[in-house]
């Protein structure tokens, strides 16, 4: 499903698809354009950036392999490793898309709580084996078709 058909989209749904506000895939788009801008330029891609951030979001929420992803944008499965690699490495050096660091979500309101669950292993009881329970045969007994 290309862009073109996502922007159509109400934003609820949106959400749902992408894993993101518009908005916030708007600001994605702008951090990447201003690299891309400054990119020398070469062949151009088959996807168009729109297309590639929503690749990099489809991976991102779905976590399918690169090559069912590959497969369904049209592209090999190496070109889309390269392409979600690129656009992750340019989004998290923009610094624009962190979470919080670890001292501010220690000055939070946030009152944590913890839940301790109880996995020690138990033993089973079974039943003992004996000669009454099993139904062993002597050799003799067994017939042969092969003799």
């Amino acid at each position: 499903m290309t862009y073109d058909a996502v922007k159509q989209l109400k934003p609820p749904e949106f959400k749902r698809l992408c894993g993101v506000q518009p908005e916030t895939f708007e600001a994605m788009l702008s951090v990447l354009r201003q690299v891309e801008s400054d990119k020398p330029p070469g062949r151009p891609s088959k996807l168009s950036l729109e297309d590639r951030l929503l690749m990099t979001l489809e991976y991102w929420r779905e976590y399918r392999t690169y090559f069912h992803i590959g497969q369904a944008w049209g592209v090999n499965e190496s070109t889309a490793y390269r392409i979600i690699r690129r656009i992750e490495d340019i989004l998290v050096s923009s610094r624009a898309f962190t979470l919080p660091g670890k001292k501010q979500l220690q000055k939070s309101d946030y009152q944590l709580e913890v839940v301790v669950v109880d996995v020690t292993e138990t033993p089973i009881e079974r039943p003992k084996k004996n000669k009454s329970s099993s139904t062993a045969g002597k050799r003799k007994d067994i017939h042969s078709n092969h003799r």
